[in-house]
């Protein structure tokens, strides 16, 4: 149960989809600019890791491996991830239409956050169980809602700050996003992750 616990918090801080391995850079950037819209794509984008840890990884380990077919490991997950993200956005469209509105067309790439297919890939790399992937999963969809919630405050408050006209926009934003990363060296080495 500690591991488990272990692997959580390891996902969450010391191995960060976003601040630490530069995972899911694009909706980082891109949906962070409200707290609302950053906590919505935050939780679609959990929903969606942990869905498609939960199928890709049998798929892999009962149909490719035993098979032979490892080599076809990257399609059919993109494959799978790609059809979680249409069911999300049905489901959002359909029950929390402000939140799809929000989101627009960050909901569908989604299915391209390089975080997602990653999570995935790195289960099955790192020889994880079914429930270990899952708690791995659970801790980068954790640690990207951290990450997105704490970019999107920053981002708040630079809409008010006194911005030199050359750093306003994109530089500003590239710089605060550098200096959050920077927060989290801290916690490189912690438990031993």
């Amino acid at each position: 149960m500690s591991n488990l616990f272990l692997i959580v918090l390891g996902a969450m801080l010391v191995n960060n989809f976003v601040l630490s391995q530069f995972l899911g850079i694009c909706p980082f950037l891109g949906v962070s600019k409200k707290l609302s819209s950053a906590v919505g794509m935050s939780l679609a984008v959990t929903f969606v890791m942990l869905m498609a840890t939960a199928v890709t990884w049998p798929i892999q380990h009962f149909l490719l491996d035993p098979n032979g077919l490892g080599y076809l490991q990257t399609i059919v997950f993109i494959l799978i991830i790609a059809s979680l993200v249409q069911l999300v956005e049905i489901l959002l469209k359909r029950f929390i239409p402000p939140l799809h509105k929000a989101l627009g067309i960050y909901l569908p790439l989604i299915t391209t956050n390089c975080a997602v297919l990653g999570v995935t890939i790195m289960n099955i790399d790192n020889g994880y169980s079914y429930v270990e992937s899952l708690c791995n999963t659970l801790g980068a969809g954790l640690g990207f809602l951290i990450a997105m919630v704490m970019f999107a405050g920053v981002r708040e408050r630079l809409e008010t700050a006194d911005i030199p006209e050359g750093l306003k926009g994109i530089p500003s934003t590239l710089i605060a996003a550098s200096l959050v990363s920077l927060s989290f060296l801290g916690f490189q080495g912690l438990f031993g992750l």
